[in-house]
Formats: structure tokens, C-alpha cells, sequence
């Protein structure tokens, strides 16, 4: 997702709801901490030389369980970072701490924001060996949004 469509699926939420790959929800009194501009300059193992540009949100929770963030102030501290780090119109990720901290990338249905596995995958394999028959099958799991268990309850579903 990129930038500017999160900010624009923002404008039409009356809040701001995060799934977790797992299906648990974000608890609702997350943080934004930061919101930053992540170049990466590197060569694959082909010797490529490679660039790439996400804008990096880093959700937090603390004790504050009385903290709500409002999809209009997300949308404003996003509007800030827009405009002070002169952020591009760049695919967006997500930093959450599980077991440690994980990178996910940021997909939507049904009026929530759904964090996406990220996968490693080799960017030269026709140079280091491997043959299309080695690749594994998928490397980026094709996820129906609107099949995923939100782990919350739904009005009438009697979990509550």
C-alpha cells in the first residue's frame, strides 16, 4: 500500500484498527512512534546494484490503555512527516513488536488495516544457480483479505 492511499482509506474511518498476522487485533491503545523514510542501497548476490524506498510506520503500545489515535490525527502526524522528512509517495511498512520486531507490509478489507508477512527471495537467481524448479512455489502467499479471521468478535457472534 502506498502512502497516499493510506492517508486517503483514512479520511472515510471513524477509527483506526490493526490486524495482526495472526488474526489478533492491535490493541486499540497502540502509538504511532515513528514514521520515517527507510533507503536501502545494497547488491543481490548477482552483484547488482539495487535501490529501495518504504516509509516505515512503527506501532507501540504501552500501559495507556485509555490512548485512542483518530484516523484524522494519524492522518495529520503522517501529513507532518510528509512534509518535514519530504517523504515519497512510497510503499508503506509496518514495525510491531511480537517476539521481537517485526516488519510487515500493509494491506486493507473491511475497514481494517491488515498486516502482511514480508518474504525474503533470492533477486538473481539466473546468477547465483538456483533454477526456476528450486524457487519455492510462492514466495508472497496470495491471501484473500476478505477470507482472514479479524480474531475479534463480531456483533451477534456470541464471543462476547
Amino acid at each position: 500500500m502506498l502512502l497516499s492511499e493510506l492517508s486517503h482509506l483514512l479520511s472515510d474511518l471513524s477509527e483506526v484498527v490493526f490486524i495482526a498476522t495472526d488474526g489478533s487485533v492491535v490493541p486499540a491503545h497502540f502509538h504511532i512512534t515513528e514514521v520515517g523514510r527507510v533507503d536501502r542501497y545494497f547488491i543481490d548476490c548477482g552483484g547488482a546494484k539495487r535501490t529501495q524506498t518504504k516509509i516505515n510506520l512503527q506501532l507501540w503500545t504501552a500501559l495507556d490503555y485509555d490512548h485512542r489515535l483518530a484516523p484524522q490525527k494519524m492522518r495529520e502526524i503522517i501529513s507532518m512527516a510528509q512534509t518535514t522528512l519530504d517523504l515519497p509517495d512510497a510503499e508503506v511498512e509496518v514495525s510491531y513488536q511480537g517476539e521481537t520486531i517485526g516488519l510487515y507490509d500493509l494491506a486493507f478489507a473491511q475497514g481494517k488495516f491488515y498486516l502482511m508477512p514480508q518474504f525474503t527471495t533470492c533477486l538473481a537467481s539466473d546468477h547465483c544457480g538456483i533454477k526456476p524448479e528450486q524457487m519455492p512455489a510462492a514466495q508472497k502467499p496470495r491471501v484473500k483479505i476478505s477470507e482472514l479471521n479479524s480474531g475479534g468478535c463480531l456483533p451477534g457472534s456470541g464471543c462476547c
